[in-house]
């Protein structure tokens, strides 16, 4: 037995309970994972809600995102052993003492990562990677344009899109959250409650528009995306963190010849393993350059894991929030 948040129905998080759960038995090609820290993911809040589009079977473990150290490794595993540290993902079962996972699902976590960083790293740069560099293949010198730029994923999405060498203009909803993003490279910054973004895109872009978008927020923003979009431009779906799905007006694609991309990192690695295999080297070796350092700005005890649901869920945290879930 060991600590873990239960969602024993899908009413959303404030039914959570910290309980004592049963260890999972390893199966073939799995390895055990003892816990340090779990990052937390605006995916988790809708998953205790029902409205994420994987429902577990419940009760189940809350969290999607971990770091720790292997433990017991299962039949068939070949790339992992006991005792070695790694980063991990799971659709859920990480918001507890201990997670078995698949092999694929892990990385090795790098040596001059802390677990909090490590527990924050794999799904908001996967989701960054794998849309600018595989699904938008954003090129050196296109304007990107990144909503929620003070966000986990966001951060990471400013970042990558650095990197690959384009002009990244970020939107935020404060100065603090701005702030992060122009550390991480952004080389315009729109506050969208003071300004209209639209507007100052096309205008920072002499009206041409933003090559590629990344839409973390949906509802109002991706419309108004849409009319400050490069003709030929990619509008990168990645989530809806407005809690409003969008309809596609499609005379904007049809006028402007854009796409509308969805982004599911995690799927995308399942379904396509070369391609997933692909982007993950990449961030490894961005990592090893000295870069994509998830920008941390709380980390909390497992017991106070509603607190960081809370945040996360009234778009008030900046950066990641991670949990401890033991001493290092």
């Amino acid at each position: 037995m060991g600590l873990g948040v239960v969602c024993r129905e899908l009413s959303g998080i404030g039914q959570l309970k910290l309980e004592e759960v049963p260890r999972q038995p390893v199966g073939s090609g799995e390895v055990r994972i003892e816990t340090y820290a779990a990052g937390v993911n605006f995916p988790d809040v809708l998953t205790a809600a029902g409205r994420y589009q994987i429902r577990p079977e419940l009760p189940f473990v809350v969290g999607m995102e971990a770091a720790g150290v292997i433990t017991e490794i299962g039949s068939g595993v070949t790339r992992r052993q006991v005792g070695q540290q790694v980063m991990c993902w799971a659709w859920n079962g990480c918001f507890a003492e201990d997670v078995v996972v698949p092999e694929g699902n892990t990385l090795p976590m790098p040596s001059d990562f802390t677990f909090a960083q490590g527990a924050a790293f794999m799904i908001a740069t996967s989701t960054a990677t794998n849309g600018l560099l595989q699904r938008a293949r954003l090129g050196a010198g296109e304007v990107l344009l990144v909503h929620a730029a003070g966000s986990g994923v966001g951060l990471a999405a400013v970042e990558v899109g650095k990197l690959l060498g384009a002009r990244v203009i970020a939107t935020a909803s404060e100065d603090a959250k701005l702030a992060l993003a122009h550390r991480r490279g952004a080389d315009a910054l729109i506050d969208y409650t003071q300004l209209d973004f639209r507007e100052e895109v096309l205008r920072l872009t002499d009206n041409a528009g933003a090559d590629v978008v990344f839409d973390i927020v949906g509802g109002d923003v991706f419309d108004e995306s849409l009319r400050c979009t490069a003709w030929g431009g990619r509008v990168l779906v990645v989530g809806f963190a407005s809690g409003k799905i969008s309809q596609l007006p499609v005379n904007h694609a049809l006028l402007k010849c854009v796409s509308v991309v969805g982004v599911r990192a995690l799927e995308h690695t399942h379904r396509k393993p070369e391609e997933g295999e692909a982007y993950r080297r990449q961030m490894l070796e961005w990592v090893g350059q000295g870069h994509l350092r998830p920008e941390i700005t709380e980390v909390l005890p497992l017991p106070n894991f509603l607190e960081a649901l809370f945040k996360v869920k009234e778009r008030s945290a900046r950066g990641r929030i991670v949990l401890k879930i033991r001493d290092a």
